[in-house]
């Protein structure tokens, strides 16, 4: 963080100095986990369900932070004492941004491929700037001030990955990180539980880009069109992207490989270049566009952006991560998060690998979670993609993915061409004793379901490391 005293952090805050000087300097790391607590840093104390942040102020103090925010004074522990910790963490972000005039602040929300689109968009930006983004998807009300925080006086881009689960989120996270760019992929079903339809999804998306300013560029996916209609919403000019003719930036001609990723010829203006991703999945297109904008609307050319397109690489785990194991089955990990739009995306790149090479299809699904009273509809509806799309096996996990096989069923598959198990470990148990070489293995979930543990000891397993 640059460097910032303890009595402006009170102002910014409207804390109260408990055995902290004014003049005391905060100039290393804001964190909230003790173990990362640096001299000259600041520790923040947040409350937990299991765990009070306050208790572990000591520890921090122990390795030199300069203070402590906190909710009461900490005897022993210098502090600024506020009313909230996680709202005066976000209160110093937008102060440190704010003494930043140069950094350009680029945020990014959307349904789904928010991580994904911020690696790239990273990968293509950084040789050309000092660029700060979030790591894994740090994109919440805590997260994102903390990525905020990292930004220095040679900072030159940050990327502000947005969240949100209610109305007014996004309008919170753009007052921490005003931007300069604002970018929408997408309006799908994610979340849905809590808005209620998807025009209030919309709605919500659509603050961030009410946020840009008329001197701004706003991003908008032309083939979404909840999300082209935020044309109305904002006085910035705005870039489109997409596969659809009228987009800005374009892709044409896309294709999949034998491992499922997708080149296309990426047109912008009357530039036309080639363009070979490294990742699994047609839906990486799109995250690819988006990035192309991105770079675009801070001046690359479109050399330079073709370039970084092509050599990006996955960042963030259990992304549509394809493993080999030694004994010819293929595991590919897409257990960090799932939705319908994503696990529909995922299943389409299943077929698509396995169908490239003669192989055995695998899908092994558990829950999309906070689909409210959508939940049912939705995973009946994968089941029977499941079907449509020729899946060889699917197998489901837990009771709340239980209509995936319902649905399935319903939709014709027989035998033992779709499987039902409550436990992680019976799940595990079955692939074990009917999996073979040239298998191809999908594993998509909502993280809340932890079928990522499933994953990781068939991936184990191959390593010699089951129990």
């Amino acid at each position: 963080m640059i460097p910032v005293s303890c009595g402006e952090i009170a102002d910014a805050v409207r804390g109260e100095l408990v055995g902290v000087e004014p003049a005391a300097v905060v100039d290393g790391a804001v964190v909230i986990d003790s173990r990362a607590a640096e001299p000259g840093g600041l520790f923040v104390a947040l409350p937990g369900e299991r765990v009070d942040g306050h208790d572990f102020a000591g520890t921090a103090t122990a390795a030199g932070v300069t203070a402590s925010l906190t909710t009461r004074p900490i005897e022993g522990s210098p502090c600024i004492v506020v009313d909230d910790t996680q709202r005066a963490l976000g209160d110093l972000a937008r102060l440190v941004v704010g003494r930043l005039p140069e950094l350009k602040v680029i945020a990014l929300t959307g349904s789904s491929g928010k991580t994904s689109t911020k690696d790239l968009s990273a990968q293509v930006i950084r040789p050309y700037g000092e660029t700060v983004s979030p790591e894994g998807s740090f994109n919440n009300e805590i997260g994102h001030p903390l990525t905020a925080l990292q930004a220095t006086a040679t900072t030159k881009y940050l990327i502000a990955e947005m969240g949100t689960r209610h109305q007014g989120d996004l309008t919170y996270l753009t007052g921490i990180t005003p931007p300069d760019i604002g970018l929408v992929l997408n309006v799908g079903t994610s979340h849905i539980g809590e808005f209620g339809s998807q025009d209030n999804i919309a709605i919500a998306k659509g603050e961030l880009i009410e946020a840009v300013p008329a001197d701004g560029i706003a991003i908008l996916n032309a083939d979404d069109h909840r999300v082209a209609a935020m044309r109305s919403r904002t006085p910035a000019r705005v870039v489109t992207f997409g596969e659809a003719a009228e987009a800005d930036v374009r892709a044409e001609g896309v294709k999949l490989d034998a491992e499922g990723r997708p080149a296309f010829a990426l047109h912008l203006g009357d530039f036309s270049g080639d363009v070979q991703l490294q990742f699994i999945g047609e839906h990486y297109v799109s995250n690819a566009l988006a990035a192309a904008a991105v770079g675009s609307a801070i001046g690359l050319t479109p050399e330079q952006i073709t370039h970084g397109l092509n050599a990006a690489t996955r960042v963030s785990a259990a992304r549509m991560e394809l493993t080999e194991r030694a004994d010819g089955v293929t595991i590919i990990n897409d257990a960090f998060n799932a939705n319908p739009d994503s696990t529909r995306a995922a299943l389409k790149s299943l077929v698509a690998i396995g169908r490239s090479r003669g192989a055995r299809t695998w899908a092994v699904l558990g829950e999309m979670l906070e689909l409210g009273d959508t939940s049912a509809d939705a995973h009946d509806a994968i089941g029977r993609l499941v079907v449509r799309l020729d899946v060889n096996r699917l197998v489901v996990v837990g009771e709340g993915a239980k209509p995936i096989h319902l649905g399935a069923s319903l939709e014709g598959s027989w035998g033992n061409e779709s499987a039902f198990v409550d436990t992680i470990p019976e799940a595990l148990e079955l692939l074990r004793s009917e999996l073979r070489a040239g298998d191809v293995v999908l594993v998509k979930s909502s993280k809340g379901s932890k079928l990522r543990s499933l994953a990781d000891a068939l991936l184990a397993d191959v390593r010699g490391e089951a129990q």
